[in-house]
């Protein structure tokens, strides 16, 4: 996979990253994508998680790709979004058990070997860590912007720091951090903050990046994610919707004014 490669006519190109599983970055990831189509965008979605994809059962998406002449991949388009996962041509039970070398080349075919006629901004789910993959991507393609995730836990915090400085060190635009799983607000009008307030916007002051927002908690988004509908599809009028749209509303303005 050598020297910097263009994917003809993708304007923006955007990683969703938190460095640490278990915060709901690829439920965000969807939800951005989503709320960004909404606002005009032609999205693509590609996950780069090639150990654990979520996004086929996220789109619920059980069909294989179709093979184009010249032998590309044409990626499934579902709600408005041309999709591309290695889960889409895996069984899911089946464990990828792969160095490398062979995720990164799975990931350049699903970068370059990948229809992607159409795709205006195409957002890039990222696995867990600060790897081979995070690495690949930010030598090999033109960034537009990353959109760091976590929770408010010091220890998710932690992981989103590492992965924030190894930004910065790969001279790769950020385009800011996202306090999911924010709060939770009950049925009486009640605030509760599970996992502490507050501590995502300091360290997005203390790493001098954007703080984008925040997103409450909504048992809809995890029932939604495992029925294979995208949360802001049928929920933009709901605190977590609102929010979402928000956060979208403010990485669209940055992309269009290419300063961050």
């Amino acid at each position: 996979m050598d020297g910097i490669y263009d994917l003809d006519g993708v304007k923006n190109i955007i990683l969703v990253a938190s460095a640490k599983g278990g915060v709901g970055k690829s439920t965000t990831a969807i939800n951005i994508a989503t709320a960004l189509n909404q606002l005009n965008h032609n999205i693509g979605i590609l996950d780069a998680d090639i150990y654990g994809p979520s996004i086929p059962k996220m789109l619920g998406i059980r069909e294989k790709p179709k093979i184009s002449e010249d032998k590309r991949f044409i990626p499934i388009e579902k709600f408005n979004m041309k999709c591309m996962s290695i889960g889409f041509l895996i069984d899911q039970k089946t464990p990828v058990i792969w160095r490398g070398p062979m995720i990164i080349k799975a990931l350049k075919q699903m970068l370059h070997g990948v229809v992607w006629d159409g795709v205006d901004t195409l957002v890039i789910d990222l696995p867990p860590g600060t790897g081979d993959v995070q690495l690949t991507l930010c030598q090999k393609l033109k960034i537009s912007g990353v959109v760091v995730v976590s929770t408010p836990q010091e220890l998710a915090l932690i992981d989103a720091i590492k992965g924030i400085n190894m930004f910065k060190k790969l001279n790769v635009p950020i385009l800011g951090i996202v306090e999911n799983m924010s709060y939770l607000k009950t049925k009486s009008g009640d605030i509760i903050d599970i996992f502490g307030k507050g501590s995502v916007e300091k360290a997005a002051q203390k790493n001098t990046i954007n703080f984008l927002g925040d997103i409450p908690i909504d048992k809809k988004i995890s029932k939604n994610s495992d029925k294979g509908v995208p949360y802001l599809i049928d929920n933009s009028e709901t605190d977590a919707g609102k929010k979402i749209l928000e956060i979208a509303k403010v990485i669209n303005k940055n992309l269009n004014n290419d300063k961050i």
